[in-house]
């Protein structure tokens, strides 16, 4: 067989494209990372996602989910590589039963928890309409699985307000879907991240109360890398860029406050 059949034969062409890619790096070392990220951080992430590979060359494949579900995932065996955490005690935990690299965890981010509503006028500054009561359906985040679900607990208990809003209470598998129920109109009221808020381009952005830091634990999210991605240049490069001044950026815009 010529050199020319060789080189037109698709079969061979293709099996020399597979030796290439085994072979031969992608330019400038590029590759991808897993990360699970905290509902929560959705629209942060997404532009952080986008900024890290325009300046690295690497790639970002996202899973979104509640903290403790993601969690469980990883100790199954899901190939994440770094885990963003909307608390610091599950990333901790992972980094205590070796499921992390000792030492590589840091708070990303600390978050703010609202109670919001598409209706105009629902919600007034101080959120007393959860004492007046005017409203069918409350979403919020199941406590067990997410710490904003976990949070909204707390402030109902501290407002006084758990006994008698508990068969109102319509739980969400993460604050991402408790985000939905009320933007969608199935719960007229939500307890939601205020970075969700601020993400949103269609709803109204007016209509929630901030709800004040002494009502619920501090939201102090954590970054960490997985044994998975110990060794992976993405993987570190990323937990690098999380650091950076133009990720912390992006991190404050969405209503975040971050460690300097």
């Amino acid at each position: 067989m010529t050199l020319a059949c060789l080189l037109f034969n698709p079969r061979t062409l293709g099996a020399l494209a597979a030796l290439w890619a085994l072979c031969c790096p992608a330019v400038g070392g590029a590759a991808e990372v897993q990360v699970a990220v905290a509902a929560n951080f959705a629209g942060p992430m997404q532009k952080i996602a986008k900024a890290f590979e325009e300046d690295s060359g690497h790639r970002v494949r996202t899973a979104l989910g509640s903290t403790g579900k993601l969690a469980t995932q990883i100790k199954s065996g899901a190939p994440f590589e770094v885990f963003l955490s909307a608390d610091s005690q599950t990333a901790a935990s992972l980094e205590a039963e070796g499921l992390a690299v000792a030492g590589s965890r840091f708070s990303y981010a600390t978050g703010r928890l609202a109670l919001w509503s598409r209706q105009a006028g629902l919600v007034d500054a101080q959120g007393a309409v959860l004492r007046t009561g005017h409203f069918s359906y409350l979403a919020m985040a199941n406590p067990r699985l997410a710490p904003y679900g976990e949070a909204a607990l707390e402030v109902l208990k501290a407002m006084g307000l758990w006994p008698a809003l508990q068969s109102r209470v319509v739980n969400a598998d993460s604050v991402g879907q408790s985000y939905q129920f009320v933007a969608s109109g199935n719960a007229e009221l939500g307890f939601v991240a205020l970075s969700q808020i601020l993400a949103d381009t269609e709803n109204n952005k007016s209509a929630y109360w901030l709800v004040p830091s002494h009502l619920h634990a501090p939201l102090r999210q954590d970054a960490v890398l997985l044994q998975t991605g110990k060794d992976k240049p993405a993987a570190l490069a990323l937990m690098r860029f999380l650091k950076s001044p133009a990720a912390q950026a992006i991190i404050q815009a969405y209503g975040y406050s971050v460690d300097k």
